[in-house]
């Protein structure tokens, strides 16, 4: 172990953290977007149909390789930050789909009847009681996305988007084993912070009387 190189690897560390934690939360936030009306207009009875071709695009996107996927948005984005991004948007949309439409299938029909008795709008019983009912579900989904994100974003550094690759990187290059450690530790302590800590929102959101794995 050379300390020297080790602690020029941990100094590099705030400036390339930053950039990563910058990448996954823009990338979640733009996933969320996209997925969670997604989930929503699938469920509806006069989308149901559409479920099916859907979730199997979805699935076809989730199959190709972080780096396949880079690949294929640098034409369009360019070099940097923003094709990273795409990408792992394009990657994250499956797990928080999937758990919505789980969600919201799993919500007691005879709850939503009752919702309905009391003469709440469709629009009512959706927002306040299936996604409310559903949100634990929900938050699984990101957490799954969460830290597949994490993971995948360390080969943004490939092509020039920055965070905890590029420390990864430049051990690889230089077959320094400090850099290669100081890298792989942070981003899994990066994803272990984001899976203990959408665990706990999850454990927040589960209403009582059900039971989430924590």
């Amino acid at each position: 172990m050379n300390w020297e190189r080790f602690l020029d690897a941990l100094s590099r560390v705030p400036h390339e953290l930053s950039i990563h934690v910058i990448m996954v939360l823009i990338s979640l936030a733009v996933a969320i977007a996209i997925s969670l009306p997604i989930g929503v207009i699938l469920t509806r009875p006069r989308f149901r149909k559409m479920g099916a071709l859907v979730m199997n695009i979805l699935n076809l996107f989730q199959a190709f390789p972080g780096m396949a996927i880079i690949a294929l948005t640098m034409p369009v984005l360019g070099m940097g930050l923003k094709p990273a991004i795409g990408a792992l948007v394009v990657q994250a949309l499956l797990p928080i789909a999937r758990n919505t439409i789980a969600g919201l299938y799993g919500v007691d029909p005879n709850t939503k009847e009752a919702a309905q008795g009391m003469g709440m709008s469709e629009r009512k019983v959706l927002f306040e009681v299936e996604l409310p009912l559903a949100m634990p579900v929900i938050l699984a989904g990101i957490r799954t996305s969460a830290v597949y994100v994490v993971s995948v974003g360390t080969l943004a550094a490939y092509i020039g988007g920055g965070g905890l690759g590029d420390i990864i990187v430049a051990g690889l290059n230089m077959l320094w084993a400090e850099f290669i450690i100081v890298g792989a530790g942070f981003g899994a302590l990066l994803a272990i912070f984001f899976e203990r800590g959408l665990s706990y929102l999850e454990y927040k959101f589960t209403p009582p009387g059900f039971t989430i794995t924590k």
